[in-house]
């Protein structure tokens, strides 16, 4: 499992020009699923995510987590970051889970997140989606299980 990770101030996400997810301060969480990835691995990209220590303490020290501040994530399918680029010009997704398999395992990370704590907001999975995100800092991450 591969996460793109960006702390934001605020994000939302759009499908049909309608807004199925926003979240104001905390974690915009960009999620693609490969094929060796299972339950465990959602349960580890959970925690990762949720303990992640990202935003700043008093000092300035990037050593607080979302779970120590309590803010929220909004999690949204992207199987596109399991695109290889390599060879020629056209990405192959080859890498990237079924759909099927993908869904059931971000719906996975998305309870485990709300078991740990977690306020959760989505995108809509398959569907094209239009996010919109004020990065909070330029502060951007891959996360990998």
């Amino acid at each position: 499992m591969r996460a793109v990770v960006q702390r934001v101030a605020s994000a939302s996400v759009q499908v049909g020009g309608a807004a199925v997810g926003s979240i104001g301060r905390g974690l915009c969480v960009l999620v693609g699923v490969t094929h060796v990835d299972d339950e465990t691995s959602a349960r580890r990209m959970a925690d990762k995510l949720w303990n992640l220590r990202i935003f700043a303490d008093s000092q300035g020290r990037t050593n607080v987590s979302a779970a120590d501040l309590k803010l929220p994530l909004l999690v949204v399918s992207q199987f596109t970051l399991y695109a290889d680029t390599q060879r020629g010009r056209r990405p192959s997704f080859a890498e990237a889970a079924s759909p099927e398999v993908a869904e059931e395992l971000i719906e996975r990370l998305v309870t485990f997140l709300e078991e740990k704590g977690a306020s959760v907001a989505q995108g809509r999975f398959g569907e094209h989606m239009e996010l919109t995100l004020v990065n909070d800092g330029p502060f951007t991450l891959v996360v990998e299980t």
